[in-house]
């Protein structure tokens, strides 16, 4: 390739760059996302995102993190390119096929975007954890919940969220044995009972200023332990989300921003090997 453009978003700090490849072949790999995940030799970002062509939905989304391993979810990216493919369109409704299925994204006003990232995943093995646990009381210090949301999310219930030293018992977490596939680590106090402080570790990137199915986990455990409804507002590094677990899934509802449109130079793109 010559060049490879890209766009560079983010939810609420959570930045992505997301790569459009409708109609034609993917070209992402996991060396070339971890060039460009790069923040000091490439672009940098949470997670890439590659668009592609479905017959089925409205686009098909590939998630990458930042170290090359692939997400089978990322709230914030859907909801960022939700908002782009209804800018582009003109349309108030998309669906977009990941991992996790077809998620619907919409259009909630005042700029803002919500997207159902689907019903969340309450069997031990679906997660997956290493073997059969209470879900609800890990056999981990602290007792966190854990819940798919696509991804593995392990969630402790602290009474100050901004006094755990997130650095260094994040990856701590993020690679305990019960977790096969590794996890995102969140910890959340509550502030109301309809609003948590969340701050959250994300598995193959690290310290993020948001995350939105961490943010539905969170949300989820919350309910089940029983310290909040189901409908929750999420304070996170980088702003607030609105997270509704309903019949249908788990509602998320935030802002989004579409920072520039840049290319890849043929001399970088060279040196991914």
């Amino acid at each position: 390739m010559d060049s490879l453009p890209f766009m560079k978003m983010h939810g609420l700090g959570n930045d992505f760059v997301v790569i459009d490849s409708r109609g034609r072949a993917p070209v992402v790999t996991p060396e070339l996302a971890r060039a460009v995940g790069n923040r000091h030799l490439g672009v940098g970002f949470d997670q890439l995102a590659e668009i592609l062509s479905s017959d089925d939905s409205t686009v098909e989304l590939v998630f990458y993190n930042a170290d090359g391993s692939t997400a089978g979810a990322c709230g914030n990216a859907t909801r960022c390119i939700a908002r782009h493919l209804m800018s582009e369109s003109g349309a108030s409704e998309v669906t977009l096929r990941t991992e996790r299925g077809i998620l619907i994204g919409q259009d909630a006003g005042n700029g803002r975007t919500r997207i159902n990232m689907g019903p969340p995943i309450l069997e031990w093995q679906n997660v997956p954890l290493a073997h059969e646990v209470d879900m609800l009381r890990l056999p981990i210090e602290g007792t966190p919940v854990a819940t798919g949301m696509g991804n593995p999310h392990c969630t402790f219930i602290v009474e100050d969220a901004e006094a755990v030293d997130l650095e260094t018992l994040g990856p701590k977490f993020e690679h305990h044995p019960l977790f096969p596939e590794r996890t995102n680590v969140q910890f959340i106090s509550l502030l109301s009972t309809d609003r948590i402080r969340m701050r959250v570790w994300e598995r193959g990137v690290g310290v993020t200023m948001a995350s939105g199915s961490s943010s539905c986990a969170s949300a989820v455990a919350a309910a089940r332990r029983g310290i909040t409804g189901r409908r929750v507002d999420v304070v996170l590094d980088g702003g607030e989300l609105q997270i509704d677990w309903r019949e249908d899934g788990v509602w998320m509802t935030g802002e989004t921003m579409h920072a520039f449109d840049a290319t890849l130079s043929r001399a970088f793109l060279e040196t991914v090997r």
